[in-house]
C-alpha cells in the first residue's frame, strides 16, 4: 500500500499535466535565460518538429507559463518568454536536472540514449558538452560537464 497522501498524489499529478511532453520542460528550461523568438527555440532544439514546437508553446500558453507577445510588423515578429507564474517552475526543473545528472553517472546514458554525459545550458551558450557538428547533442563525459 502506497504510503502517500491522495491530496500529495494529487499534487504530482498536477505538475506532470503541466510540463509533461519531451519538449516542455526543455522549452522552459531555455525562456529561463530570456526571452526567445520561434526560430531562436528551433535552433536550440532542433530535434523537435515545427508543428509539436507550436503546440507545446500553445499548451505552455494555455497553462499561464508562457507568453506569446505578437508584433504588428510584416513578417509577424513573435516572442516568447515566461510569466512571472512559469518562473515559479524553475525550482522543479533545477531538481529535476540534479536527479538526472546523477542517473546519467549512475548509467552513463544520456537524454537521446547515447552512453555520453549531458547537462542542460539554459541559454543555449557554448558549453564543453556539445558537439558543433551535431546541435543540441551532448558528447562530453558527466566529469567534462561544468
Amino acid at each position: 500500500m502506497s504510503k502517500h497522501r491522495p491530496s500529495e498524489i494529487c499534487n504530482v499529478m498536477a505538475t506532470i499535466r503541466v510540463i509533461a511532453g519531451k519538449w516542455k520542460p526543455l522549452i522552459l528550461w531555455h525562456l529561463f535565460s530570456g526571452t526567445k523568438r520561434f526560430g531562436g527555440l528551433r535552433r536550440l532544439m532542433p530535434e523537435v518538429t515545427e508543428k509539436m514546437l507550436v503546440q507545446q508553446l500553445r499548451e505552455l500558453e494555455a497553462d499561464g507559463l508562457v507568453r506569446r507577445e505578437i508584433y504588428p510588423e510584416v513578417p509577424p515578429k513573435v516572442e516568447y518568454s515566461l510569466t512571472d507564474y512559469g518562473r515559479t517552475i524553475r525550482p522543479v526543473l533545477n531538481q529535476m536536472s540534479k536527479w538526472g545528472q546523477r542517473q546519467i553517472v549512475r548509467t552513463g546514458e544520456t537524454h537521446d540514449g547515447r552512453e555520453e554525459g549531458v547537462e542542460l545550458v539554459p541559454d543555449g551558450s557554448a558549453h564543453p558538452c556539445r558537439n558543433p557538428k551535431r546541435t543540441g547533442r551532448h558528447t562530453a563525459r558527466p566529469s567534462e560537464c561544468g
